[in-house]
């Protein structure tokens, strides 16, 4: 069995940099994690939904998540995303990743499947004996058609590997449901919208696609609630981020958003790969100027204490 492992902090989804013709630059990346890890971020996950799994082959991931190991030398921990339709594909990225050296899992729901709370708990479990390694589960029902439910979190809840869990759903309900009966189960903030109400109620850790390109930010909102618990602060800050959250969500602009965020703040992440489109010019000039308004904002509140 592996050794505990504590989520606490800021984990930054990588992006991947793309070239023109759509392989991995990855030049780009080094540039990527480096700033990430300058800033101060605790953890990087290779080969999330931020990192365009789902337009990548299981070989591709494999190779963007030994680049990623390489360039991060162990500076800060490497979660490696398995989440895949084919579970023989989340096998193969799971044990790849143990191969390399990554410290944790990223393990998901196979998504269109709807699998029941069992055959999805059994899923896990076969994913968590292979690989023997600290697991954050990763429960996004939007994307994947069913929830983590009870009797599947009372199943993986056993294994001592199983230590975390990305809550994505967007129900506030989840998330007192897993501090209160699931308080061995980390719980990290996967809603970005939620992250003041997650702190709230114990959360330590929050997974946002955003640290890509405002880590300083992100980091300035974990440090007020979950190290300081300075709520008062914590509200402030997280208002002044929520025409961000709003901006990235809207009409599912939400990895195309956070390339050009990269990009903006001086990284050229690239092409976007299909089926996805990149930001159009409207779309560019507004994320650009709530960028602006937010670090100037969050820049006064931190002067102040």
């Amino acid at each position: 069995m592996a050794p505990r492992m504590e989520f606490n902090g800021i984990y930054t989804p990588a992006v991947t940099p793309f070239n023109a013709d759509h392989t991995p630059d990855f030049g780009a990346l080094e540039a990527v994690l480096d700033r990430l890890i300058t800033a101060g971020v605790h953890g990087i996950i290779s080969g999330g939904s931020t990192g365009e799994n789902y337009a990548m082959t299981v070989a591709e991931r494999l190779e963007v998540a030994r680049q990623t190991l390489r360039i991060v030398d162990g500076r800060v921990p490497v979660i490696m995303g398995t989440g895949a339709m084919l579970p023989a594909d989340s096998m193969a990225l799971a044990l790849g990743g143990k191969d390399m050296g990554a410290a944790a899992l990223l393990v998901a729901t196979p998504p269109y499947a709807v699998p029941t709370e069992m055959e999805n708990a059994l899923n896990t479990l076969a994913i968590d004996k292979a690989a023997d390694l600290p697991i954050m589960l990763y429960n996004y029902p939007g994307r994947m058609g069913v929830n983590m439910g009870e009797e599947f979190l009372d199943r993986v809840g056993r294994s001592r590997n199983i230590c975390a869990i990305k809550e994505s759903s967007g129900d506030i309900n989840r998330v007192h449901l897993l501090a209160r009966d699931y308080p061995h189960i980390q719980m990290s903030c996967g809603m970005d919208d939620q992250a003041l109400e997650f702190f709230a109620w114990g959360a330590q850790s929050w997974v946002c696609g955003g640290s890509n390109f405002l880590p300083a930010e992100h980091l300035a909102l974990w440090r007020a609630c979950a190290v300081d618990g300075d709520f008062a602060k914590g509200r402030r800050i997280m208002s002044a981020m929520m025409p961000l959250m709003r901006v990235l969500e809207q009409g599912g602009k939400f990895v195309q958003s956070i390339k050009y965020g990269v990009t903006v703040e001086g990284i050229d992440t690239g092409a976007i790969r299909p089926p996805l489109k990149a930001l159009n010019k409207d779309d560019k000039r507004a994320l650009e100027q709530v960028i602006r308004v937010l670090k100037t904002t969050i820049a006064a509140i931190e002067e102040e204490g």
